[in-house]
């Protein structure tokens, strides 16, 4: 398929783990260059997370799609110039280290808008590039916690809990690359150049976490109320919950339209619950939730999970099974929109295995544009960039590399 948007922008991309690569991995799902700098011999430490067989995770493979691997060693003077040739070349530096590193290499922003006065500078850091917080270093989880998100997951009666990805350098990277794209189509609009604070776009982790949390901080301001966690229901929501089936699957249900409500009752043969005064707003629901949910167990429970969806899909109730992996690629919904694409991949066997990955989002047309490229190995493509974009000759690139030949065979 031709549809790729970002046909013709180049990307460089210095980050390491999971937030700026989900950046430059977004960019370059819609048709950009990502030049992705590692470092020589270990690479990014996401090659070894998850690394159940093989030399390179299926986390780094996904992450790292649709994009190119050079190799350069940014505390060096040698490899530091070759940043600032290659930024003369791009739209667009991506970068995720502490606030200051950058600069310390003598890479900030000032230095590279010399290099190019054009450059979009896309930072991520636990707590954006100013304020009291700005050096302190921070994962995800830290981020998670101070954005709000981790208070309010898990049951009430525990202590809170983690989601099982990510999720703060995920929504991290999508606004960078939704700010990067702002920033390239001001600057596509503009007559002018556009002064570098307008193209230095900062995502801090904590903050990308705030900026999804609804109305958490508006209730406690506004009213008082400090949420707490619900288990797997939605705070002022219900019903709304998942709920355990006879085969001992459960599946999630979300009952809380007020028509919905109606058909919801007459399907479990409740009828007494759909005509109760008290049940017949969402705030009154809420307060009787732990009544219905137990009413609605009791009916999912006499019923596999196939046939309780079944029933309630009849009844246009919105309901869904809570897949597995192995659900997910069985799925038609999935295929039909081919967002399960499958490559060859060594996975420390004698042969590749096909693996399937998922697909990009959001779909442009029918179906997922196709995955281009997985992952690629640790600096394949130094060669072909280096040669291609600065035209380096061979024995230049040997002296940089120090004469090894970090490019995989293809």
């Amino acid at each position: 398929m031709s549809i790729r948007p970002l046909d013709g922008v180049r990307v460089l991309e210095l980050g390491n783990y999971v937030a700026a690569p989900t950046a430059g991995r977004i960019l370059g799902d819609f048709g950009a260059e990502v030049i992705k700098v590692e470092r020589p011999e270990t690479g990014d430490e996401l090659r070894n997370w998850r690394l159940y067989g093989g030399d390179t995770s299926m986390l780094y493979r996904t992450i790292n799609r649709n994009k190119k691997s050079i190799t350069l060693d940014l505390r060096t003077d040698a490899g530091r110039a070759v940043v600032l040739d290659l930024v003369r070349h791009c739209d667009v530096l991506l970068e995720n280290f502490r606030p200051g590193m950058l600069e310390k290499w003598g890479l900030g922003p000032e230095i590279l808008e010399a290099a190019n006065p054009n450059l979009v500078i896309t930072r991520i850091s636990a707590y954006g590039q100013t304020g009291p917080l700005a050096a302190r270093p921070g994962f995800a989880a830290v981020a998670e916690a101070v954005g709000g998100l981790r208070e309010l997951v898990g049951d009430p009666d525990r202590p809170p809990v983690r989601v099982g990805v990510s999720i703060g350098d995920s929504i991290a990277g999508i606004y960078a690359a939704f700010g990067t794209v702002m920033a390239l189509f001001q600057r596509e609009r503009s007559n002018a150049t556009v002064p570098l604070e307008q193209r230095v776009i900062d995502v801090a982790l904590n903050e990308a976490i705030l900026s999804v949390m609804e109305s958490l901080v508006p209730d406690y301001l506004a009213y008082g109320i400090n949420r707490e966690r619900v288990g797997g229901r939605m705070e002022g929501i219900a019903p709304s919950n998942a709920y355990p089936c006879s085969d001992g699957t459960s599946i999630i249900i979300g009952g809380n339209g007020d028509a919905i409500f109606q058909r919801y009752m007459t399907v479990i043969d409740r009828t007494d619950l759909a005509a109760d005064p008290e049940l017949q707003d969402n705030a009154g629901r809420w307060r009787h939730r732990d009544r219905l949910d137990a009413a609605i167990g009791e009916w999912t429970i006499r019923h596999s999970r196939d046939e309780a969806l079944r029933i309630l899909e009849d009844a246009a109730i919105p309901c869904g099974p809570i897949y597995t992996a192995a659900d997910i690629v069985a799925d038609e919904q999935y295929a039909a929109r081919n967002m399960i694409q499958h490559f060859p991949v060594d996975v420390g066997e004698p042969e590749p295995k096909q693996v399937g990955f998922p697909g990009i989002v959001p779909v442009i047309g029918d179906r997922s544009l196709p995955i281009r490229s997985v992952g690629p190995d640790l600096g394949e493509h130094t060669r072909q960039v280096l040669t291609d974009v600065l035209g380096m000759s061979a024995a230049e690139i040997d002296a940089l590399t120090g004469a090894r030949d970090q490019e995989a065979a293809s």
